[in-house]
């Protein structure tokens, strides 16, 4: 917040007028945050029909329509084709729907109301009628309604987490002209946990600090996902070849076989439907759909399904620290007293440390309590983790203080930096008990163990713990319980805790999993450098050769110089919003796939901005929540990782699902072509393509996306984003059954239409149709499992197995009912030709097979050589 004290007008103490607050509501308008302006539905649905695969089907349902009128022919193309066009469409504007919610949370961070000082009453108002000038009254438990200065404070204390991704309050003073600090301003949506304050509003709406958060998430885009770009770029060879095919074929009907436009156009239409998987974006939409439903058994919510696949192929995961790493909660690690030294506090205490254990909780005002079985925590962070250390040892802070009534307190401030409480004993004297920073406790001179006490305390810093020092000393009943210049002087040394937000206990382990499925994990939190630091090498993110910087120095950096070094950084503190998506971009402009975990306010724009945002379900606000792609409902960052290991499992489905599909249009491109080329004519109809296409290929595709995960899954490297959807293996993959099925239909259709039949085309369609349709659904035992067929290959997804009797059954119906078979323009078939293209079914799988074990003995003998 940028606060000018030259310009600066005080409100005077009786608050805004009635005219000040027309005015400034007219000048500054309402205390809301704006959203970009939606797309309209128009633009949406352009865009999806602007997509390769799209217009390819576009194109083939203009051309079908055209026909249909032109030559009276039937309409079954047009309507199967564009009723697909439309659900992919539907599908993914449905998708949209709910994907831009960010905003609207928000808003919903807005106090429905606020107290505030007008016409010299105090009044409450909805929050969204504030307006700069206005004085606020702030107790604990409010929420800051806008960015506001300072005026009057008692004891004021701020979680700024959601905004800073500090885990500590933030003490707040009152404002002094001469000199403007940090502590004398509070921000919007922030929360008040201790104290009183009246404030000046200096800036309302988009003007605050949540405002240009806001702003930033208007201005933050996603980027398509890895799988997106790779079905775009299928698509585009796909139409690459279907429009050569189609020129060629156009040409060879027209100038050499002398055929009339129609029927060229006619073919042309068949090579457009046979080049484009119409089930393949549905298959895609299952298989995520599916993952989406499995993640969420696994406690993670997928806002965005496409970002299943994404959350499978990323390269770095860039976390929040407080809260996602670390459980956001003060807690009381080490302690160290005179007698008995440093020890660790949930251990069995000595005599010592049970005393400065007793001595801290009496000194502490916050109170833990339980309401509807969930937990409500009340006080500072620091005094909270007091209470639950006197928890942890069965003890309360209320069974203390009955023993040892308080007489009074006087409270802690910035200035002094320390807290006293008077106490009561049972023999007539009283215990004055102080706390507060190392160097400000006023000890007695000649006090025993103040040179350990010293040596301790800096050891306590380097291990990055906040450190809290505990005095006392015992005085007679007759001294003043309220005479704090007497009181606040020559203690003894009770002791020392060290306090530290602590690492979840399943992080480090799923650190480790991460960097073995080639991950690297990348903390990125406004916390202190020393603190992210410590934190980052107990759980391993910190490791040699990585190194932590802090955001100063990170935006000393150029872009250039940061992204030629950033694989090296694994920490980054005292972070800005704008510096986390900096370097998730910086990181995306090398080509690697980003998720961003966060749980603040602060985290909302770089959660939008990475490829899968990750917001905590717990702790997290609504509005990381909503700018997230994923949600995890138990904030345990080892779901990162079995979500990961779904994501691959989904993204291995989805490229089965294209190497069973793509491989057979590739066959049908093929085939048509070459029996123009011979002057056989077109071998297949539309109407018979759409239902290899549509019915006996997508059948089981459908099912496809049940296949359980690859064994190795999570030993292999993550996808490169740049990498090929044909890489690994899948396009020599696709070529042998492309080349397969190419000779397989050609040779069956010579042999039907020349063989068996003098010169009878439909022998040979009907029988070229069985083999395609047939022998593209068997084959898929071949491609849905990377490992040798075996028993267990036929048992693993019974679902897929219904799948095929049902498709097996259709397509037979439709080559056997005379109905079915006349509306189709296929033959009656002699027992010979069932015997062949039954047999021709077969011949697919069984070199694919062969193909696969092939290939798995190069790879084991490639092994070898590397090991010897």
């Amino acid at each position: 917040m940028n606060f000018d004290k030259k310009t600066f007008k005080q409100t005077p103490d009786s608050g805004l007028t009635t005219a000040e607050i027309a005015s400034r509501t007219t000048q500054f308008g309402s205390n809301e945050l704006v959203a970009a302006r939606p797309v309209p539905l128009w633009r949406k649905i352009w865009q999806h029909m602007s997509d390769v695969s799209s217009l390819v089907l576009l194109f083939a349902v203009g051309l079908a329509t055209y026909l249909a009128l032109a030559q009276n022919g039937g309409w079954t193309k047009t309507i199967v084709i564009g009723a697909i066009l439309v659900i992919n469409v539907a599908i993914g504007l449905y998708q949209e729907a709910s994907a831009e919610k960010s905003l609207a949370a928000l808003k919903s961070m807005s106090l429905p109301t606020a107290n505030v000082r007008r016409n010299g009453t105090i009044q409450t108002i909805a929050a969204t009628e504030i307006v700069p000038g206005d004085l606020v009254v702030l107790k604990a438990g409010d929420q800051v309604p806008a960015d506001a200065l300072v005026l009057t404070g008692t004891n004021l204390a701020i979680d700024e987490a959601v905004l800073t991704g500090e885990s500590v309050p933030v003490e707040k003073v009152a404002y002094a002209a001469d000199e403007v600090t940090e502590e004398q301003q509070v921000y919007a949506g922030t929360a008040v946990t201790a104290g009183t304050g009246l404030i000046q509003v200096l800036t309302t709406g988009m003007s605050t600090e949540l405002g240009q958060i806001a702003g930033l998430l208007n201005k933050t885009k996603q980027r398509a996902t890895p799988l997106q770009g790779r079905l775009n770029r299928l698509s585009s060879w796909l139409t690459t070849f279907a429009v050569l095919g189609g020129a060629i074929i156009f040409a060879l009907s027209v100038w050499v076989q002398n055929q009339g436009i129609g029927d060229s156009l006619m073919i042309g239409v068949s090579l457009a439907v046979a080049a484009v998987p119409e089930t393949l974006p549905i298959i895609v939409t299952i298989s995520l759909s599916h993952g989406v439903r499995r993640m969420a058994d696994r406690n993670a919510i997928m806002r965005r399904v496409s970002a299943v696949e994404t959350i499978g192929s990323v390269d770095v995961i860039a976390s929040d620290k407080t809260g996602t790493l670390t459980q956001n909660q003060m807690t009381i690690t080490k302690y160290w007293t005179p007698k008995s030294g440093t020890a660790t506090a949930s251990d069995l205490l000595s005599p010592a440390g049970t005393t400065l254990m007793k001595y801290l909780g009496l000194a502490t005002n916050a109170e833990i309590t339980q309401v509807d079985g969930e937990e409500q925590a009340i006080g500072d962070a620091t005094e909270l983790a007091a209470v639950r250390w006197l928890a942890a040892h069965q003890m309360t802070r209320q069974t203390l203080e009955a023993e040892t009534p308080r007489l009074s307190e006087d409270p802690f401030d910035s200035t002094k930096k320390m807290m006293t409480t008077v106490h009561q004993l049972a023999d007539d004297r009283q215990l004055v008990i102080v706390k507060g920073a190392w160097d400000r406790l006023p000890f007695k001179a000649g006090t025993p163990g103040l040179r350990a006490g010293q040596q301790a305390h800096d050891a306590f810093g380097r291990d990055a713990l906040r450190v809290l020092a505990v005095g006392y000393k015992i005085v007679p009943s007759t001294v003043a319980s309220d005479d704090w210049d007497n009181l606040n002087r020559d203690l003894d040394l009770a002791g020392l805790v060290g306090l530290i937000d602590p690492p979840r206990p399943e992080v480090i382990p799923a650190i480790q999993a991460a960097k073995q499925a080639g991950i690297m994990p990348v903390m990125i939190t406004g916390d202190h450098l020393v603190t992210a630091s410590a934190i980052a090498e107990e759980i391993g993110i910190l490791t040699a050769p990585f190194k932590a910087i802090s955001g100063e120095q990170l935006r000393a950096l150029s872009d250039d110089e940061l992204r030629a070094q950033i694989d090296q950084i694994a920490v980054y503190a005292r972070v800005s919003p704008s510096d986390k998506i900096r370097i998730v971009q910086a990181w995306q402009s090398l080509g690697k796939t980003v998720a961003m975990t966060g749980d603040g306010v602060n985290d909302a724009p770089a959660l939008k901005a990475a490829d899968v945002g990750i917001a905590m379900g717990i702790t997290g606000t609504e509005v990381s929540k909503e700018a997230a792609d994923m949600v995890l409902t138990d904030d345990n960052f080892a779901t990162i990782i079995a979500a990961v290991k779904e994501g691959r499992t989904v993204y291995q489905n989805i490229i089965k699902a294209v190497e069973f599909l793509v491989g057979v249009n590739f066959a049908q491109i093929f085939l048509m072509v070459g029996a123009v080329l011979f002057g056989w004519g077109a071998p297949l109809l539309a109407e018979q393509l759409l239902i290899v296409n549509v019915l006996a290929d997508g059948i089981p595709g459908f099912f496809i996306s049940q296949e359980p995960g690859e064994p190795l899954a999570m030993q292999q490297p993550p996808v490169a984003n740049d990498e090929s959807i044909l890489a690994r293996g899948l396009g020599s993959r696709l070529a042998v059954r492309a080349v397969t099925f190419t000779i397989l239909t050609l040779g069956i259709y010579a042999i039907g239409r020349f063989g068996l039949a003098a010169n009878q085309a439909s022998i040979g369609m009907t029988m070229v149709f069985l083999v395609l349709a047939l022998g593209s659904m068997i084959d898929i035992y071949a491609i849905k499992d990377r490992r040798p067929m075996s028993w267990a290959t036929f048992k693993r997804n019974p679902l897929l197995n219904r799948g095929l009797v049902v498709g097996i059954l259709v397509i037979l119906a439709i080559a056997v009912v005379p109905p079915l078979r006349q509306f189709f323009s296929l033959a009656v078939l002699p027992w010979s030709a069932w015997v062949i293209a039954l047999t021709g079914v077969f011949i697919p799988t069984i070199v694919l097979e062969i193909n696969k074990r092939w290939q798995q003995r190069r790879q084991r003998a490639a092994q070898l050589e590397v090991v010897e």
